[in-house]
């Protein structure tokens, strides 16, 4: 996707969330869902914290701290730095030099299309918490959310300890489109599911082991599901 493309998928989702973020005290106090231990309010506390940093390291070129958020008032908090955020990430070169998490090349592009999924996740969160209709996500955007966990964070995830090591081969698979592996060896086991229930399931906001079709190994398919194959 190109960064005119991200930057749609960003403004986008900054602009419901925003609407959210306006709601009263106690539509703010509600849980959300996938996210265990948080109100809507901490969500957009979240959200606020993560686009300073984001916009920090852009602007720097290097890594700085994340800031925490407010004990009171997350969600204006969070509508207070918006504009300055997506001033930042529409001003920025693609191509410059920039720390990020991810595998080289380090620029700031990176940032684009971690903050375009990071946004479009949490705006899951909202609707889950709000119980409304998640508004329709591009079939090429979420192709490239799938690619994110499964090329960049699931490998992070292992390279970090934070999930065990596949023993054997295991493959995603989005009918009609594009199949990721994970584990050494040829593949003895696939979960196959639908472009949008494939990149919720991988962030935690449905179920995959569920919902998806598993064949081979079933229990190794299983045990790269539980991963975790995100933070």
């Amino acid at each position: 996707m190109s960064p005119d493309e991200f930057l749609a998928e960003l403004a986008s989702s900054l602009d419901h969330l925003g609407t959210f973020a306006r709601q009263p005290p106690d539509t703010l106090a509600r849980v959300v869902p996938a996210c265990a231990g948080w109100t809507l309010e901490q969500l957009f506390g979240h959200l606020g914290s993560i686009e300073r940093w984001a916009a920090g390291v852009v602007r720097t070129g290097t890594f700085v701290q994340e800031p925490a958020p407010p004990a009171e008032g997350a969600a204006a908090w969070f509508l207070a730095g918006t504009a300055p955020f997506l001033e930042t990430m529409t001003g920025l070169d693609p191509e410059s030099e920039c720390w990020n998490f991810g595998p080289p090349p380090r620029t700031a592009r990176f940032w684009l299309r971690r903050q375009a999924h990071e946004h479009a996740i949490h705006l899951v969160d909202a609707c889950q918490a709000l119980g409304l209709e998640i508004p329709a996500l591009a079939d090429d955007f979420m192709i490239d959310g799938v690619d994110e966990v499964l090329a960049m964070f699931a490998p992070r995830q292992l390279r970090l300890d934070r999930m065990p090591p596949p023993d054997k081969a295991v493959t995603f698979q989005v009918p009609g489109t594009a199949s990721w592996t994970l584990g050494p060896g040829a593949a003895l086991a696939s979960i196959s599911a639908p472009l949008p229930v494939m990149y919720l399931g991988l962030w935690g906001r449905s179920n995959l082991a569920e919902s998806a079709v598993i064949e081979g190994d079933a229990a190794a398919a299983l045990r790269v599901l539980r991963g975790p194959l995100t933070p």
